[in-house]
Formats: C-alpha cells, sequence, structure tokens
C-alpha cells in the first residue's frame, strides 16, 4: 500500500491569498493616502485664496486710512485758519463799531466845512468878476493863473519853469489824504467825495493848478498822476503833449483832476519809468509828493509792513529808473515823522540840477 503523500498547510495556494490581501490592504491604503494628499492640496489653495483676499483689504485698508488721516489733518488745517480768520473779523467788527461814530461825526463836520467852503468860493468868484471888470490890464504870457481855482494866490518861488516840455508826475496814493499816518488810515475808508476833498489832496491839485497856469505859449506840458501804477490825468492823451497857453485844454485836465481820488499805494520807479513812453522825453520834470515809496514795480506776494529801510531801497531803484541829465523839482508835502523823504528828495533834485520845495500849508 502506498503511503499517503501528506497535506501541508502553508502550501504556495495559501501563500499566493495571504499575498494578495496584503497587496489589497497596501493598494487601498495608497489610494486612501493620496484622495487625503489631494484634498490637503485643495484646503491649502483655498487657504492661500483667502490670505491673499484679505492681505489685499489689509492693503486697501491701509490706503483708505492714509487718504483720511490726510483730510483729517487738512481738515484741521482749515479749521484752524477758518477760527484765526473768525477771530481776525470779529476785532475788525469791533473796530469798525468804535470808529463808526468818528467817522459820522467827521463826515458831518467836513459837509458843513464843505458847504463853508462852497460859499467862500461863491463870494471868491464875485469878487473876481468885480476885479476882472474893472482890470485893463492884460498879464504878460506864462504869468496867468487859473481863475476858475480862485484869485487869491502866492506864487511859490524858486521853481521856474523853462524846459519847452514840462512834465508835471502827481503822487495820488493815499498818504496825499492827510500829513498824519492815523489820519490817513481813517479817511481811506471813507466816501470817494470825501476822499476827493482832503485838504492835503487839494493842495497837490491846487499846485497842479498853478503849474498849468504858468506854462508859456510855445512850450508843451504833460501832467500824469500815480500810485502804483502812472496814469495820465486826461486818459486820452497818452504818450502825447498838451500845448501850452491852450485855455480849453487846460480847463479840461484840471476837471478830470478834479475826479481823482487818492487810493492804493505809492510805486515811484513805475512813474519814473512812464517818462519814457513821451516822445520826445520831457526836459524837465516836476514831481509832486509827500514822501518815500512803499512798493516797487510790482506788488509784494505777501502784503506786509515795510520799514523806513525798505523805503529808501525802492527809492534808490526808482532813481536808476531816470532819464540822464533831466533836471527833478520836487514840490514835497511831507508826512509827519517821514524826515528821511525830505532828506532822498532833497538829494534828487540837487544831484539832477533841479529846485526842491516844501510850501506852507496856506498856500495856495
Amino acid at each position: 500500500m502506498r503511503k499517503r503523500r501528506q497535506t501541508e498547510v502553508f502550501s504556495l495556494s495559501f501563500l499566493d491569498c495571504i499575498c494578495c490581501g496584503f497587496g489589497a490592504v497596501v493598494l487601498f491604503y495608497t489610494i486612501v493616502s493620496a484622495q487625503s494628499g489631494v484634498e490637503r492640496v485643495r484646503q491649502t489653495d483655498d487657504l492661500s485664496a483667502e490670505v491673499r483676499r484679505l492681505e489685499d483689504e489689509v492693503l486697501e485698508g491701509t490706503r483708505s486710512l492714509v487718504v483720511l488721516r490726510n483730510a483729517l489733518e487738512k481738515t484741521s488745517s482749515e479749521t484752524a485758519s477758518s477760527a484765526a480768520r473768525a477771530t481776525r473779523l470779529v476785532e475788525e467788527l469791533k473796530q469798525a463799531r468804535e470808529q463808526g461814530p468818528i467817522v459820522d461825526n467827521t463826515t458831518l463836520a467836513q459837509r458843513e466845512h464843505i458847504a463853508k467852503l462852497k460859499a467862500d468860493l461863491r463870494s471868491l468868484e464875485e469878487s473876481t468878476r468885480r476885479l476882472e471888470a474893472a482890470s485893463k490890464d492884460i498879464a504878460p504870457p506864462g504869468d496867468a493863473v487859473k481863475v476858475a481855482r480862485g484869485p487869491d494866490r502866492r506864487y511859490i518861488t524858486g521853481l521856474r519853469l523853462h524846459g519847452k516840455r514840462v512834465l508835471v508826475l502827481l503822487d495820488a496814493s493815499a498818504s496825499m489824504l492827510d500829513d498824519d499816518i492815523v489820519n490817513v488810515i481813517r479817511l481811506r475808508n471813507t466816501s470817494d467825495a470825501t476822499r476827493r476833498a482832503a485838504a492835503k489832496w487839494r493842495r497837490g491839485v491846487a499846485t497842479v493848478s498853478w503849474l498849468a497856469g504858468q506854462i508859456p505859449p510855445g512850450s508843451s506840458y504833460q501832467v500824469y498822476r500815480f500810485d502804483t501804477k502812472p496814469v495820465p490825468v486826461l486818459t486820452d492823451t497818452a504818450g502825447q503833449w498838451l500845448t501850452g497857453g491852450d485855455q480849453a485844454e487846460g480847463d479840461r485836465l484840471l476837471e478830470a483832476l478834479d475826479e481823482v481820488v487818492p487810493q492804493n499805494g505809492t510805486s515811484l520807479v513805475n512813474a519814473f519809468r512812464a517818462i519814457r513812453q513821451l516822445s520826445p522825453t520831457p526836459d524837465q520834470i516836476i514831481l509832486i509828493t509827500d514822501g518815500l515809496p512803499t512798493q516797487g514795480e510790482s506788488p509784494p506776494a505777501i502784503r506786509r509792513y515795510i520799514d523806513a529801510g525798505g523805503r529808501a531801497r525802492l527809492f534808490d531803484d526808482a532813481v536808476k529808473a531816470l532819464p540822464p541829465r533831466t533836471p527833478i523839482d520836487v514840490v514835497l508835502l511831507p508826512m509827519r515823522g517821514d524826515n528821511p523823504a525830505a532828506h532822498a528828495f532833497w538829494r534828487l533834485a540837487r544831484n539832477t540840477g533841479g529846485a526842491y520845495l516844501m510850501p506852507s500849508k496856506d498856500w495856495p
């Protein structure tokens, strides 16, 4: 009897099954791990996108914060400026209220004074007509005085009209309203009629009237008024010469001068540069002013106080604009306390060969 084959538990088939099962387990683990990695990558991408979105929001918020901070600073600055402006306006309003009664009283007194002057003028005109009717003498050419401005005149001595072309420069700035700076500040805020009637300004106008009456026939003349810029009194005669002895033209000049209102600052350099606009140039210049200039060729960018040294420098700059070898006659109606002006204009008249005058307050 043949011996039976022994059966082995761990045969090849069993091992195959074991390996297959183990391989299946490994394959399942690999598949699960791969899916987990994909999920983690997807979650990481989502989180990265969220982080970028938050960073963009933070950057935009930072920019908005900078804009808001700048707006806040600008608002704070405007608030401070508005507060300062409001304080200044309150002070100006307070000063205006305090000065209101003074201006009203002054205006009333000036009206009464003007009425009295008009009555005196009518009386003088009547006397003039009587004197003209009784007089048979005719004044020689060049010695006549504009009778329409009043007969009671005392002549300025030392000022001789010797030129063939005489240019008169009349200062028409606000300082020509009075000899005292406090009264100038008060008067420059009044009406045009009040400023035209100011005593000091009327002296300047009367000086021009007297000079116009002394221009002899055969000579030419022109009258410019100036504050910050020069303007011919007869605006339609810019750059032209007027004929001496022409009564109609002289009357028209004086009527136009009566409409001038003193205002603004004083630019002497612009006044002197206007000399070159006339052709031919003048051979005698008569300057009627009251002090050193307060501004140069153009107004300052920032309004500020100018001291005596600055005004002296502006005067020196203006003198450089004068044409050479032309005599400058100066009629000074000085401001109270402005001592450097007298010496400066005296030096100008002396260096150019002209005359220097400070007429008394009772002239003309």
